[in-house]
């Protein structure tokens, strides 16, 4: 019975296993394909590297995407997310804190560390999931909302509750489902995300710091371009990927700056026809 068991176990962990394993071999794939424009382009302006990265970045993933469906196999957004993390703070260690400071470099390793905590725990962490105890939750389906009842602080109305179709369950206080972190955004985790996402930020911004000045230290070194192009070029691909990462979650942050100001959720402002917040 215990071998059933833990065999019933390996089975519904191997989709899972392999995902990650998948994941894994997208963010290697990525890097690398991304380290090809420096040694190319090494003369062109920055301008143009950081342009030529966005669309390779495009291409790799599209590319990648066909690929998986045609081989009918999936990948884990949290784990390209885990890895990718991962991957930069490898490379950090093994090359780029050579030309920072201790004192920079302890920053950046904590940083780092919080943020895989962060990640762990937005999760794991309950978003606001709600159970049967409202008498008509079975009408509310798909982002629909039930009418507003204004006497009524306990209505679903007035706790935005939301139907999310990929997680199958209906959360109070919904905002968005977030892929990257495979969990709804709600009521419960709303503000880890929002400090999850300024982590996100200030991490990214210190590693595009410490490479560029890693690289700059680089060109003025006096050595053989086999020993370190590579290095250079790697240097340069991953802080060009933190960059364009920095450029659209510096974005994504305003916008939810703008929706708690004017209390408002991502839901209610993607088309959805809501009473309420007309």
């Amino acid at each position: 019975m215990v071998l059933v068991n833990e065999q019933r176990k390996l089975s519904a962990s191997l989709p899972l296993i392999c995902r990650c394993i998948i994941s894994c071999i997208l963010v290697l794939l990525t890097q690398l394909t991304l380290s090809l424009v420096p040694r190319f382009f090494a003369a062109s302006p920055f301008i143009v590297q950081f342009a030529l990265s966005g669309l390779v970045l495009l291409l790799v993933q599209t590319l990648c995407g066909w690929c998986r469906r045609l081989l009918g196999v999936c990948a884990s957004a949290p784990a390209f997310v885990f890895f990718n993390i991962l991957f930069i703070w490898g490379f950090y260690i093994a090359v780029v804190r050579q030309a920072v400071s201790s004192l920079i470099g302890g920053l950046f390793n904590i940083e780092v560390a919080m943020i895989i905590i962060g990640l762990c725990s937005i999760m794991s962490k309950d978003p606001g999931l709600i159970t049967n105890e409202f008498p008509h939750l079975d009408k509310l389906v798909e982002g629909s909302e039930l009418g507003v009842d204004p006497d009524n602080e306990n209505s679903l109305s007035r706790k935005r509750v939301r139907y999310c179709k990929i997680c199958k369950a209906h959360v109070e206080g919904f905002d968005h489902h977030c892929p990257a972190f495979g969990n709804c955004i709600g009521q419960n985790n709303y503000f880890l995300f929002i400090v999850l996402l300024v982590g996100f930020l200030a991490t990214e911004a210190s590693y595009v710091a410490c490479s560029a000045q890693f690289v700059g230290k680089s060109q003025n070194f006096d050595k053989s371009q086999s020993e370190n192009d590579w290095v250079v070029n790697l240097a340069t691909s991953t802080m060009l990927f933190s960059i364009l990462q920095l450029l659209w979650q510096a974005v994504f942050f305003m916008w939810h700056i703008y929706c708690v100001c004017f209390n408002v959720r991502t839901d209610e402002l993607t088309g959805r026809n809501i009473p309420s917040f007309k």
